[in-house]
Order: C-alpha cells, then sequence, then structure tokens
C-alpha cells in the first residue's frame, strides 16, 4: 500500500531527503547537484510503499516576468516515479497535491518539461507556453530557446498571454 506525505522541506529528514534524492538520480540519467538544489525549499510530495520512497515531486517560490509584472510563481521541480511503480497514478497523486498549492498560493504554476512529460502535463491542465522565453541573468535578459517547447503553465488568477515572452529568475544550473 502507498502513502503520499506532503512537507516542507524544512519538515523533512535527512534520511528522507536523501531517498527522494536517490530516487531522482536513479530515473533521471542527466541529474545534476544544481538539479536536486532547485527542488529544495518549497513543499514535496513524497510516495511511500513502505519504507521506501517511490515518487517524488516539489513546487517552489520563483519569480516569473510576463507583460511587466513580476509574478510569483509555483514552480514544479524534480518530478519522478520509480520506473517499476509507473502506471499506477502515483505521478497523478503527486501532481494533485501541488496543483492545489500552485492555485492557493501562487499567481501562476510553471514548470519545464521533459519529452516524456509533456502529455502528461496537458492532459492535467497545463498550458504550453508558445511565446520565447528567457532568463534574468546576471548580465541581463538573456534568451533561452532551449526552453521555448517544454515551458508549462498553470494559469491561476492572473490573465496570461501564452504567446507573449516569459522571463523567469536566475538560478544555477538550467533555468527553466
Amino acid at each position: 500500500m502507498s502513502r503520499l506525505v506532503t512537507a516542507h522541506t524544512a519538515d523533512l529528514d535527512t534520511d528522507t531527503l536523501g531517498a527522494a534524492r536517490a530516487l531522482l538520480y536513479d530515473v533521471f540519467d542527466d541529474m545534476t547537484e544544481h538539479d536536486w538544489e532547485h527542488s529544495l525549499g518549497g513543499v514535496h510530495a513524497i510516495v511511500w510503499e513502505g519504507d521506501a520512497v517511490i515518487g517524488h515531486a516539489a513546487v517552489i517560490q520563483r519569480r516569473i516576468l510576463h507583460g511587466g509584472r513580476a509574478l510569483r510563481a509555483g514552480y514544479v521541480e524534480g518530478v519522478a516515479v520509480r520506473a517499476d511503480h509507473r502506471g499506477r497514478g502515483h505521478g497523478a497523486t503527486m501532481m494533485t497535491a501541488l496543483e492545489r498549492v500552485v492555485r492557493s498560493a501562487y499567481d501562476l504554476g510553471a514548470l519545464g518539461a521533459t519529452d516524456e512529460g509533456a502529455t502528461f502535463y496537458a492532459a492535467r491542465g497545463w498550458h504550453l507556453w508558445r511565446g520565447p522565453t528567457s532568463a534574468l541573468t546576471p548580465t541581463g535578459v538573456t534568451a533561452t530557446p532551449d526552453a521555448d517547447d517544454c515551458v508549462y503553465v498553470l494559469p491561476g488568477g492572473v490573465p496570461l498571454d501564452l504567446d507573449a515572452a516569459l522571463t523567469c529568475d536566475w538560478r544555477d544550473g538550467d533555468v527553466w
């Protein structure tokens, strides 16, 4: 029997965070320490089966510039389910919990989707961002064309023009 636990990073013990980190490294071949760091400081949704972490996702706060405004975005990071437990609804369970957080605490949700995850997010009501993307870097606004086909948003209380420019705040590693 699986169980979902949602908690802020500050409320998770070292063993739980270590198990979540190990899961992400197991699932993603190109996982980096920056990617793990991006998952910290927000609310985690963790699926346990017995004493094993079989699923992880997190939502953290970021600033997204759109339409001349700095919006508070609930940015989803580190979504993964152990390979032998996929197709059982664990991803949907985690995202339902995090989408509730996004809808109640942020202006919008955002995430960078893998090719494999894009259909999953679209089916949940996330919209592909059609406009150009960029990042507010230490040297100014820099285009991020590699992200132009993988950024998804979950609209909230702020009107969005999906064809306009979208700029994320700076961070080390992958900015989107």
